[in-house]
């Protein structure tokens, strides 16, 4: 029983110890790195990277060769020797004009992503997971926080309550400019297969160019709703920090 006892002890000492540590956390980020954060992110916007006026700027070349015509000729399987060389000089493989798989070899090689657009991505994500992370600790923090359910003398709760729901709201909008940024790759790769499959459809090319105009225009919304956040954020916690850490005043705890 004793041993029980200890094991008991030991297990409300460490999770005491986790609440402490997710507090002080938790502190510390609405009070210094939010701030921080969204003047990093202020200035990040102000820089060239975001502020291009051209969109032409951020377009990337497709380098891929249009093929020559193919002329067909009455020989048995469709096609002649000088037919079946010049297809495959063109990238085309030769089981893809006998009924067998249509696979295309390129011939510069592989097709290259926009590497403006990836940069600024690559530079964006970790500010997406960064908010993330900190708005869950944050979230924690203000859980823990909550009391006991009680009747009456709820005000300071719902303040919490509403903070957590902010928070969520928060987090779950990071989430989707991850998914946002994964579609975009999604789409521009179903679309440079077209090109590979379609060379001389020029629209496919243009296409190209308009997604990754919108993408970099949602880049930099990103980069500001990001800001922005953090501002909400801080605001919100620092005007009702009073009631999110002591939802309930003593008085009113002496009467029940």
């Amino acid at each position: 029983m004793s041993s029980l006892l200890k094991v008991d002890r030991e297990l409300k000492s460490k999770v005491e110890t986790f609440r402490t540590q997710i507090s002080s956390e938790a502190e510390h980020l609405v009070a210094c790195f939010f701030p921080k954060k969204l003047l990093e992110l202020d200035q990040f916007l102000r820089e060239p990277i975001l502020n291009v006026t051209d969109l032409k700027e951020i377009h990337s070349e497709i380098k891929f060769r249009v093929p020559e015509p193919i002329l067909f000729t009455n020989s048995h399987d469709g096609m002649d020797t000088n037919t079946r060389k010049r297809k495959l000089d063109d990238g085309l493989t030769d089981e893809s004009w006998q009924g067998g798989t249509k696979t295309a070899v390129m011939p510069e090689g592989i097709i290259k992503c926009n590497t403006k657009l990836v940069d600024l991505i690559e530079r964006v994500k970790p500010e997406i997971r960064t908010l993330i992370e900190k708005c869950n600790t944050v979230k924690m923090w203000v859980q823990l926080l909550i009391p006991r359910i009680e009747d009456g003398n709820n005000f300071g709760v719902s303040i919490q309550e509403e903070t957590v729901a902010e928070l969520r709201t928060v987090e779950s909008e990071a989430a989707s400019y991850l998914d946002q940024i994964s579609r975009y790759y999604i789409t521009r790769a179903k679309l440079v297969s077209k090109i590979v499959k379609y060379p001389h459809v020029e629209d496919y090319r243009r296409t190209i160019s308009e997604i990754d105009e919108k993408e970099y225009i949602s880049l930099k919304i990103i980069v500001s709703e990001l800001r922005n956040q953090y501002v909400i954020l801080h605001d919100m916690i620092l005007k009702n920090i009073e009631k999110i850490k002591k939802p309930r005043n003593s008085n009113a705890e002496a009467l029940y």
